[in-house]
C-alpha cells in the first residue's frame, strides 16, 4: 500500500509540476516575474564551495564531450534542464509526503494541510527568487507570485491525494458491493487522473508556447534596440577584410574560422541567463579614492575618447587543451587608462573593484591599467555594441588574461586602496589567471590532398595562442616519431590574436596520431606536462587521431 502512495504521489507531482514550470515561464516573458527555477539554481551555485562548483562544472563538460557535443554550443542548454530538473524532483519529492500524510491521517488533509505545504516549499523559493531576480519587476510581486502559486499548488495536490487515495482498506473477505465499490473507485481514480494529465498537457502547451513565442518576441525587440544605438552613436566601421588577407599561408581546410563571428563567440556567465541592461538609463559610477567622481553615460564613453580597435582572442579558463572556449574578434573601446586620468585617483589608490550586474565582481591591479594602454572599456563586438548576452553595454579588456578576470555587465568601479578577491579567486582559482601557451590540431584535410610530384601531402592545420605574448614557432609530430616538424603560420590578426599554423605532411595510409605543440615569441616553449583548467588553465600536448586511406 506504501508503495502505491508513493508511486501515486510521484505521479500527480509530476503532472503538477510540467504546468507550474511553463506557467512560471510565461510568467517571467509576459509579465516580467522572474523564473524561480533558474533563481534556485543559480542561488545554489553561489553558496556552494567552488571545489564543489568546480565538480559538477568538470562533470558536465565531460559527459558533453563523452557524448561528442559542442560544450560552447550546449553548456547552457544543459544547465537549464538541471535546473528545471532539480526543481521539478523537489515538487514531487513533496507531493509524495503530502499523500504519505493524507493516506496514514485523511482526517487532517484539508486546505489548511494544502496551504502549509505550500508555504513551507514555496515561502524559501518565493525569498530566494526575489532576492536572486535580474528583473526590474518589484521584488514584492515577484515574491507573492511564487509563494501564491506553491500555495495554490500544495492545495491542489492535497485535494488530489484526497480524491485518490482510498479511506480504508478492504479486507479478504469483502462482500460482492465492496467489490463492486472498489472497481467503481478505480474506475474513477483513473478517469481522473486521465482528466488531469489532459488538464497537464493545456496548461503546458499553451503557458510554454506563449511564453516562447513572447521570448522570441523581446529577443527582437532587443536586438533592434541594439540596432537604433549603432545608427545613432559613433562606431567603429564593421569589419569586413582581414588584415592578413593576402598572407601566402592559407589555413587547412577544416580549420576553425580566423575571425569567430559574434553569433559563435563562446558565453560565459554566472547565472542560469544573461543580465539585460537598459542602455539609455545606464550609467558608470567610478568612485572611492578620487579627486573627481564620475557617473559616465555610454555616449559619453563613446564620444570623449578616442576609440581603440583590436582584434582580440578571448578564451576561458574552464576550456580544456584543444576545447571550444576560445574565439577572436573585433573590439572597439575606451582606453581605461584615460578615464582613469580623468578621475584623478589619489595617492593611495591601488587597485579597481568593479563589480557587474548579474553579481560578478573582479579587482585589477592600477599599476597593470599605468603600464598597458591597450586595456579598454568596450563597448563594440565587430563595430556593433556589445550583444546582451556577451555583456552589453560594457565589459572590459585585460590583454594576456583569462576571460574570468574581465567582467561583463559592469555597472560600477569602485577606486579601492586594499587588494579585494574576486569572485572565481575566492572560490580557489587563479588570482593573476595569466593565458597560458595552448596549440590545437583542428583539422587532418584527407579529403583536400595535394599533389605534389610523385607525393601526395595531406595538409594539417589548427590555432596557437600565447595571449599578448605571441607564438614564434609551432611543431607537429606524428605518431610517437623522435622528431617534431616546424609548421608553417599565418600572420595574426593582431599581437593579441591566436596564430594560424599549417603543416603538409607527406601522405601514409593507415591510423594516425597528429601532436602539436608551440613556443611563445620569447622563445618560452609551452607547457607540454597535462594540468587540468583549475586553478590556473589547463595545460597538455593536443593529440587528433585520424584513418587515412588511399583512393
Amino acid at each position: 500500500m506504501k508503495t502505491r502512495t508513493i508511486a501515486l504521489g510521484a505521479l500527480v507531482g509530476g503532472l503538477l509540476v510540467v504546468p507550474m514550470v511553463a506557467l512560471m515561464y510565461l510568467a517571467d516573458q509576459w509579465l516580467n516575474l522572474s523564473f524561480a527555477p533558474y533563481d534556485v539554481f543559480d542561488w545554489i551555485a553561489r553558496i556552494l564551495p567552488g571545489p564543489v562548483v568546480t565538480f559538477g562544472i568538470d562533470l558536465m563538460i565531460d559527459s558533453l564531450q563523452m557524448v561528442g557535443l559542442n560544450v560552447a554550443d550546449t553548456a547552457k542548454t544543459v544547465e537549464h534542464i538541471q535546473a528545471v530538473l532539480a526543481f521539478g524532483i523537489g515538487v514531487i519529492v513533496a507531493s509524495v509526503i503530502v499523500h504519505l500524510i493524507v493516506g496514514r491521517r485523511p482526517s487532517i488533509g484539508g486546505p489548511a494541510l494544502g496551504l502549509m505545504v505550500g508555504a513551507v516549499l514555496g515561502l524559501p523559493i518565493a525569498i530566494i527568487s526575489a532576492t536572486m531576480t535580474q528583473v526590474s519587476t518589484s521584488v514584492f510581486f515577484i515574491f507573492f507570485w511564487v509563494l501564491g502559486l506553491f500555495c495554490i499548488s500544495g492545495v491542489v495536490t492535497v485535494a488530489t491525494a484526497r480524491r485518490l487515495l482510498p479511506q480504508f482498506s478492504l479486507t479478504a473477505d469483502s462482500s460482492l458491493a465492496q467489490t463492486e465499490t472498489r472497481s467503481v473507485r478505480v474506475a474513477g481514480r483513473r478517469q481522473f487522473l486521465i482528466q488531469m494529465g489532459a488538464a497537464t498537457a493545456t496548461v503546458t502547451v499553451v503557458g510554454a508556447g506563449l511564453g516562447r513565442l513572447l521570448e522570441i518576441d523581446e529577443r527582437n525587440r532587443l536586438e533592434a534596440e541594439l540596432e537604433a544605438m549603432k545608427e545613432n552613436m559613433p562606431q567603429a566601421p564593421l569589419v569586413v577584410e582581414l588584415p592578413n588577407e593576402d598572407d601566402p599561408i592559407k589555413p587547412a581546410l577544416g580549420t576553425r574560422p580566423e575571425y569567430t563571428a559574434v553569433r559563435d563567440h563562446y558565453k560565459i556567465y554566472i547565472r542560469s541567463e544573461p543580465t539585460v541592461i537598459d542602455g539609455e538609463t545606464w550609467t558608470l559610477p567610478i568612485y572611492g579614492l578620487v579627486d573627481n567622481p564620475v557617473n559616465l553615460t555610454l555616449s559619453e564613453i563613446m564620444t570623449r575618447y578616442e576609440p581603440r580597435n583590436e582584434f582580440v582572442t578571448l578564451s576561458c579558463i574552464s576550456n580544456r587543451v584543444g576545447g571550444p572556449l576560445i574565439g577572436t574578434t573585433h573590439w572597439t573601446g575606451a582606453s581605461l587608462k584615460e578615464i582613469l586620468a580623468d578621475v584623478r585617483p589619489q595617492g593611495d589608490a591601488r587597485y579597481l573593484q568593479i563589480t557587474s550586474a548579474d553579481g560578478f565582481y573582479e579587482t585589477v591591479d592600477m599599476d597593470l591599467i599605468d603600464s598597458d594602454e591597450r586595456i579598454m572599456l568596450a563597448y563594440n563586438w565587430d563595430g556593433k555594441p556589445i550583444p546582451f548576452d556577451h555583456g552589453f553595454p560594457l565589459r572590459i579588456w585585460l590583454p594576456d588574461r583569462y576571460g574570468m578576470k574581465q567582467p561583463k555587465w559592469i555597472t560600477g568601479i569602485e577606486v579601492i586602496g586594499d587588494y579585494r578577491e574576486g569572485y572565481w579567486v575566492e572560490r580557489g582559482w587563479s588570482e593573476e589567471a595569466l593565458v597560458r601557451a595552448t596549440s590545437v590540431v583542428d583539422t587532418v584535410a584527407v579529403d583536400s590532398l595535394i599533389e605534389d610530384g610523385e607525393r601526395k601531402l595531406v595538409p594539417i592545420g589548427g590555432i596557437a595562442y600565447a595571449g599578448a605574448r605571441g607564438i614564434s614557432r609551432v611543431e607537429v609530430r606524428i605518431d610517437d616519431e623522435a622528431n617534431w616538424h616546424e609548421a608553417d603560420l599565418r600572420s595574426p590578426l593582431s599581437e593579441v590574436s591566436w596564430v594560424i599554423w599549417r603543416y603538409d605532411w607527406p601522405f601514409e595510409e593507415g591510423g594516425h596520431e597528429f601532436h602539436v605543440r608551440c613556443v611563445e615569441a620569447d622563445g618560452t616553449p609551452q607547457i607540454e606536462e597535462e594540468n587540468p583548467t583549475r586553478p590556473d588553465g589547463a595545460t597538455g600536448i593536443h593529440t587528433k587521431s585520424e584513418r587515412l586511406r588511399a583512393t
